[in-house]
């Protein structure tokens, strides 16, 4: 999956995995063990790397990017 990516640390990619498996950031804070705020932020700069402009756009590019990777 990395070798599709721009980029991504491996923070945004755990991010980028819980969007795809449908969790709330809230829930993606919970289970990296770092506050929600931090997870708005890693989205931000995934939409920004990933050239989208919400969380479902990056849910299907997630998508996408793991039948890929498959």
């Amino acid at each position: 999956m990395r070798a599709s990516l721009p980029r991504l640390t491996p923070t945004q990619i755990k991010v980028l995995r819980g969007v795809h498996s449908g969790l709330l950031n809230k829930q993606i804070a919970f289970d990296l063990g770092i506050a929600e705020a931090t997870v708005k932020a890693h989205m931000t700069a995934l939409m920004r790397k990933l050239n989208v402009r919400n969380r479902t756009q990056v849910a299907v590019l997630a998508h996408t990017l793991m039948l890929q990777a498959a």
